[in-house]
């Protein structure tokens, strides 16, 4: 194997047929499998001189890889000022009530504009550091259009703290969503691994790809004309879109959801149903965001050991839908 900006190697006899993920990492020890992952779906790696971004694709005895690795870019997140609605802070964290359309943390597709940013900005020297960075300690994620209360740490000591809590379930989150119809039991618990969907990486599925255990609390707290829930939803775990694939497993998808909702012919033909008319039945249907808020977070402060909880009310959009769906 040589190597100046790129590794080169070839398959040998005993790996031929093997998924080419496996093969690079058992081949290529001194990079990660998530960063061989990353570079190989984008766009990075060759076999036989042909770019192939398929991490699943079988590799044959006596292939020739080759990964070029891209000149490294500066991690660090820019400030911006991007207006915060601070609920609560002191020197080891904040609760924020985040605004639909803001991304937690910069990513593909999203390299600034995001929380992140934003907290870089509104904190300034005030974050001592986490993993040896002035960075924000992202505790757990909310959707880009899912509003409500999240808790970022200032310091190592308290990510780590509140990272256990999340773990252990001393870190507690209640959301109110509002589904499709009444669901049935009222109150239940949906217990289904969440993985990546097979075909869309856009989207989470049951048990796709690398699915992980996740269980979701959903009690029915409102039926609207018997056609629309709102449901209280509690979290034992938290696994991307959690709530939005495990409503709509169980056949009650959220409201507005633009990935997991209903096809609007059918969301039509139900609201038709329930005696609402034209221009009403419009406006319901132009929802569009997933009807999803965190309500309420509860914790345990990672320095002083006092129990502390927020609620944080609804957002204006959701307020005005669930009028109008009255």
């Amino acid at each position: 194997m040589t190597r100046s900006n790129s590794y080169e190697t070839k398959v040998p006899d005993d790996m031929d047929g093997i998924r080419l993920d496996k093969a690079t990492a058992a081949l290529i020890d001194d990079l990660s499998r998530s960063r061989l992952k990353t570079l190989i779906e984008g766009g990075e790696l060759t076999v036989n001189g042909l770019a192939e971004a398929d991490v699943s694709s079988k590799v044959s005895a006596g292939d020739v890889i080759r990964i070029t690795i891209p000149e490294a870019e500066d991690a660090q997140p820019e400030a911006e000022d991007i207006p915060l609605d601070i609920v609560y802070e002191d020197d080891d964290l904040l609760v924020i009530n985040k605004q639909a359309g803001l991304v937690v943390h910069p990513g593909a597709g999203n390299p600034n504009g995001t929380l992140v940013n934003a907290l870089l900005h509104h904190c300034g020297d005030s974050l001592s550091g986490i993993g040896g960075v002035k960075r924000p300690g992202i505790v757990h994620r909310l959707d880009k259009d899912t509003t409500g209360l999240i808790v970022v740490a200032k310091n190592d000591a308290a990510h780590q703290r509140l990272s256990e809590q999340l773990s252990d379930r001393t870190l507690s989150r209640t959301y109110h969503a509002l589904v499709w119809r009444i669901p049935m039991p009222l109150k239940g618990v949906v217990d289904q691994p969440i993985g990546r969907h097979p075909s869309n990486r856009q989207k989470m599925s049951i048990g796709g790809s690398g699915a992980r255990e996740a269980r979701t609390h959903y009690h029915m707290q409102e039926d609207i004309r018997d056609c629309v829930a709102l449901l209280e939803c509690k979290l034992e775990s938290g696994r991307t879109h959690q709530i939005r694939v495990h409503m709509a497993y169980i056949r009650h998808p959220l409201l507005g959801d633009p990935v997991y909702g209903l096809r609007e012919a059918e969301g039509r033909a139900i609201l038709k149903k329930a005696g609402y008319e034209g221009e009403i039945i419009a406006q319901i249907l132009s929802f569009d965001r997933q009807a999803l808020h965190a309500q309420e977070i509860g914790f345990i402060h990672p320095k002083n050991g006092q129990k502390m909880a927020f609620s944080a009310p609804w957002p204006e959009d959701l307020r005005n839908i669930h009028n109008l769906l009255k």
